[in-house]
């Protein structure tokens, strides 16, 4: 196939250019995200070789992709090298990122990287996983969260010095027995939620739900329910209603443990109890704003159905929520 500068490629970056880099000619990309035109692969496996200097940054590559606002995504942080989140799978969903919400082994490994020379990034994916390997690194396992259709494949440079980009190949493949069993649903998860269309987050305080529109959205079997699958953040409308019902068998008092990201308002029957926020650096300058069970309430639940309703609230890096009951006996959910 042509070379990586050859290439006809469609970018959306703030940068890019062709230019000789570490002895080669090579695509400098920075600030976004540029798709090889004439390539749609649903399985198959592509690579390159990037060069990146050892600042804070996340080049890599993108594939499976709608349009540069839809897409899987692995990335390498040269600043973390080493560290726990040195490498970074996640899905984009409506231009958000969702590092927040995917992370821990495997979407994040801990590997040594190497800075100021070409480094070779191989992904092969096919169904629900996929097997990336970072130059001489044993290969990473890697379930997906998009659906498995055709999208086009590309590369992601660093936003801040940017990257560079070189010998650029694919190859569709037949991707065998490839995908990850069906996982169970964790017990006392809430397993779907009704989730609004995009409101300025002023609308939470008040919980406006008169004429927005609703769309059903499954959680995962751990129970995170990715926000960003429905919407996307316009015009300061970054607060989305994520509404459940509740069925209890008789009035009682339950505990409700809580993940969100970034900020969260919680409604039962229409009465405020809780605000919170888990946002980047909200707890001490190492948060990460990385969603997890870090808040519980208690719910004083009424005989028969309990409207539960949380005004989740996103500013970057995963706009998502999770619940669980610890003790669920007696409540059933609407599936």
């Amino acid at each position: 196939m042509p070379s990586t500068t050859e290439l006809s490629w469609d970018f959306a970056a703030e940068e890019h250019r062709v230019e000789e880099h570490l002895g080669r000619e090579s695509l400098y990309l920075r600030g976004g995200t540029a798709l090889a035109e004439g390539v749609l692969l649903e399985h198959g496996v592509f690579g390159f070789e990037m060069a990146y200097p050892p600042g804070r940054d996340f080049p890599g590559g993108i594939f499976r992709a709608v349009d540069h606002r839809n897409y899987e995504t692995f990335f390498v942080r040269p600043h973390q090298s080493g560290n726990p989140d040195a490498t970074q799978y996640t899905p984009v969903f409506n231009d958000i990122m969702g590092w927040q919400l995917y992370h821990g082994e495997p979407f994040q490994m801990p590997l040594e990287l190497r800075c100021d020379e070409w480094v070779r990034l191989r992904i092969a994916f096919g169904g629900g996983q996929a097997e990336i390997t970072v130059g001489d690194h044993p290969p990473i396992a890697v379930p997906l969260k998009r659906d498995p259709v055709a999208g086009a494949v590309g590369l992601l440079g660093g936003f801040f010095a940017g990257t560079h980009f070189s010998n650029f190949s694919v190859e569709e493949t037949d991707p065998g027995p490839v995908g990850t069993a069906d996982e169970p649903a964790a017990p006392g998860v809430i397993p779907a939620w009704d989730v609004s269309d995009p409101v300025p987050a002023a609308k939470a305080e008040t919980l406006e739900l008169a004429g927005l529109s609703w769309t059903r959205l499954e959680a995962e079997p751990s129970g995170l329910a990715n926000l960003a699958r429905v919407n996307g953040i316009a015009d300061g409308r970054d607060t989305a209603f994520a509404r459940a019902v509740v069925h209890s068998a008789a009035a009682a008092t339950k505990k409700l443990e809580l993940g969100f990201s970034d900020r969260v308002r919680v409604y039962l029957n229409g009465r405020l109890l809780f605000g919170g926020d888990d946002s980047y650096r909200s707890r001490d300058y190492r948060f990460l704003g990385s969603i997890g069970w870090w808040d519980a309430l208690w719910l004083p639940l009424e005989e028969g159905p309990n409207e539960l309703v949380l005004a989740v609230s996103e500013s970057f890096g995963g706009w998502g929520v999770q619940a669980r009951f610890p003790d669920p006996a007696g409540l059933t959910f609407d599936s």
